[in-house]
């Protein structure tokens, strides 16, 4: 069960009120909202708002789907741990999930936690993990991707929730983006260059953010990237970043420079 309070600050745009209430508590749920709806809490929800929060009788919470936008929901206790939810209010319209892809090798256990909910929070709208000649772990539990990509959208106050994608090899993944994406290459052997500057340079377009196995690519997985015909390859500084941490930096420079931080749109404008 999750729930979180959010804890960002307000960036402008139609997607947050200018009275939003950051310290509210978020909680996504899978079901279809409306105004009136009553929502049966299951057993770990109901027990985590009524005892682990103690939110009692008339208590509210915010909640959402990723379909029908942010609503107001009033707790009505049922037991020491059951209870329901009623949608009082729409807080927020719904917004569309950011356009930004992010492909990357996975990792073990928590590092791939940490990054899974760092990229959610960068704005990633669409995550695939694939698999290259080096990658340390070649199965990974979608299940608990989507539970960590929830808690950071809960957090985060993100109304879309980012698409998890089943892990396929480095050459699918590349072949299944649309030919306009512009795919950006982070490359430890690129030159040191500066980073802003290429994205700068870069085309109009989608773009997909691929981050390499600690390992780095093979020579050859190298060179297929680098064929593709709109890319960009970035170097992310002198010293070697663990995967995790490249992550953030490579989404941090694309959002700055190319994405919805300089816009003002918060979650909801395309990458």
């Amino acid at each position: 069960m999750i729930v979180r309070k959010h804890g960002g600050e307000p960036q402008g745009g139609e997607g947050l009120l200018p009275s939003y209430d950051f310290k509210a508590q978020r909680l996504f749920l899978d079901q279809p909202l409306a105004l009136g709806v009553r929502i049966p809490l299951e057993r770990a929800q109901a027990n985590y708002l009524l005892n682990v929060l103690r939110l009692g009788e008339g208590g509210e919470v915010l909640v959402f789907n990723g379909r029908d936008g942010e609503w107001l929901a009033r707790i009505s206790v049922e037991g020491r741990k059951s209870g329901s939810l009623l949608t009082i209010r729409k807080m927020r319209e719904q917004t569309p999930a950011s356009t930004l892809t992010y492909l990357f090798a996975p990792l073990k256990h928590a590092r791939l936690d940490y990054m899974v909910q760092k990229a959610v929070e960068m704005g990633a709208g669409r995550m695939r993990p694939v698999i290259t000649r080096r990658t340390q772990a070649n199965r990974v539990n979608l299940e608990r991707m989507r539970a960590n990509a929830i808690e950071a959208v809960e957090q985060c106050g993100i109304l879309a929730l980012p698409e998890i994608e089943t892990e396929i090899s480095i050459e699918k993944a590349l072949a299944a983006l649309p030919q306009e994406t512009i795919l950006v290459m982070c490359d430890e052997d690129a030159p040191l260059t500066d980073p802003v500057a290429a994205l700068k340079a870069a085309p109009e377009g989608p773009l997909a953010v691929v981050i390499g196995p600690e390992g780095g690519f093979e020579e050859a997985e190298r060179q297929m990237l680098l064929a593709r015909e709109k890319v960009v390859r970035l170097s992310l500084g002198p010293r070697i970043l663990r995967a995790d941490t490249a992550a953030v930096a490579a989404l941090a420079l694309v959002q700055a420079v190319r994405g919805d931080w300089i816009r003002g749109e918060g979650d909801h404008g395309d990458a």
